[in-house]
């Protein structure tokens, strides 16, 4: 029997996704996307559903593409889908990372509204030292809660940096021990799905409108970033 990529589950209004190639730190193939696309979506709809919690099993939350096989066209069309799709989820989606959080993992990763780590996430984007743009809107994600100065020291020397740095670029929320980590998010995730679900979208909408203003602008202008460099998708 083929073990399922992605594993969720469902309990007092948080509906829990799970990257589920540990084996492979939880890499991105098309399979493991279409599948997250297929759960957001689903999320979208049930209205039993207030909060997405995503995370990843095993020692990683993700570490980027898959890079054991050639990148492709669909393999950009759907990382940009399901960054579009968390971005737009009228509902809040929680991030619970660990381990290496890299390339498209750490995009995904901007695209929930509150991100918790643990102290053993670790953080890269070594899209340019390997000839391929960044994707995931983060040419907008990045530069919104980081600066652009940092944006672009962070993309262009693709150095690793750690939850501390993280959290003092505002990029993570809270920092917690690993051992607390599914804890601490289960506890942002109920109160989360605490609030009226009307309120917690239109909060949503409006300061993603006012901040991130330019995501669409920034997921095409990488899209053609990407083709241009003769890649298909980020790391």
């Amino acid at each position: 029997m083929t073990t399922p990529k992605l594993l969720t589950g469902f309990a007092d209004g948080i509906m829990t996704v799970s990257l589920n190639r540990p084996e492979k730190l939880n890499a991105i193939d098309n399979e493991l996307a279409r599948a997250l696309l297929a759960a957001i979506d689903l999320a979208s709809r049930d209205a039993a559903v207030r909060v997405l919690l995503l995370r990843g099993n095993g020692r990683a939350f993700c570490a980027g593409r898959d890079v054991t096989s050639p990148p492709t066209e669909d393999d950009l069309i759907l990382v940009q889908a399901v960054a579009k799709a968390l971005v737009s989820l009228p509902k809040p989606v929680v991030a619970s990372v660990q381990g290496w959080t890299v390339g498209a993992g750490f995009e995904w990763m901007l695209n929930a509204d509150i991100v918790v780590a643990g102290e053993s996430a670790r953080f890269k984007l070594p899209e340019a030292s390997i000839g391929v743009f960044v994707t995931g809107g983060l040419t907008a994600t990045l530069s919104a809660y980081a600066g652009v100065a940092r944006a672009k020291a962070l993309m262009l020397l693709g150095e690793e940096f750690s939850p501390a740095q993280a959290q003092a670029w505002g990029l993570v929320w809270k920092v917690v021990p690993d051992q607390e980590l599914e804890s601490a998010s289960q506890q942002i995730s109920a109160k989360l799905a605490s609030l009226l679900p009307a309120v917690a979208a239109r909060f949503k909408r409006v300061l993603n409108e006012t901040g991130l203003r330019h995501f669409d602008d920034a997921i095409a202008l990488e899209n053609e970033a990407q083709r241009a460099l003769g890649g298909s998708v980020g790391a």
